[in-house]
């Protein structure tokens, strides 16, 4: 679910969207569909074929084409590639991990949600260092991950010690 509006992954495969303004469901497209998140404004879904799409708002560049400019229709990410597993929106940043156990983000990144060691606004994803992930969720301004061998690491906004490590320093 997103900030005003849903998306659903039907047994069959197809996508639907429904919320801001869409009173009733409508179906995305006439692919087959594995996952889904929609985050305030935004949406994300991975086809059957490991594509990533996605379309909505784009201020930050979080649909990573390399612009900031919003889609009202699914576009193909800048990253391209087939083997997308996982995609998780946050506050302004997208997450997603490949079938390599790689994390990708790309989006706002003004407290360090991106994992880059930077401030700097993404408009195409950016992989986070290492290779051994197992799972990635974005929050509203921070991110969670958990490595094959169970550790959880994190990082991005921490003034309310969201990321778990004691202070709330980002």
């Amino acid at each position: 679910t997103g900030y005003v509006h849903s998306l659903g992954i039907q047994s069959d495969g197809s996508l639907w969207y429904w919320g801001s303004g869409v009173l009733y469901p409508i179906k995305i497209g006439n692919s087959t569909w594995t996952s889904v998140s929609a985050g305030a404004d935004i949406s994300f879904a991975i086809n059957s074929d490991g594509t990533l799409w996605a379309w909505g708002s784009n201020s930050f560049g979080q649909l990573g084409d390399g612009t900031t400019d919003s889609k009202s229709s699914p576009i193909q990410t800048m990253a391209g590639g087939t083997n997308w597993k996982y995609v998780s929106c946050g506050g302004g940043h997208i997450v997603a991990t490949k079938t390599d156990g790689t994390i990708w983000a790309w989006g706002s990144n003004y407290d360090g949600q991106l994992g880059d060691e930077s401030t700097t606004l993404r408009s195409s994803p950016i992989q986070v260092t290492g290779s051994t992930w197992a799972e990635v969720s974005a929050g509203g301004f921070h991110t969670l991950a958990r490595k094959t061998d169970g550790t959880i690491w994190a990082w991005g906004d921490n003034s309310d010690g969201q990321i778990g490590n004691s202070d709330t320093n980002n």
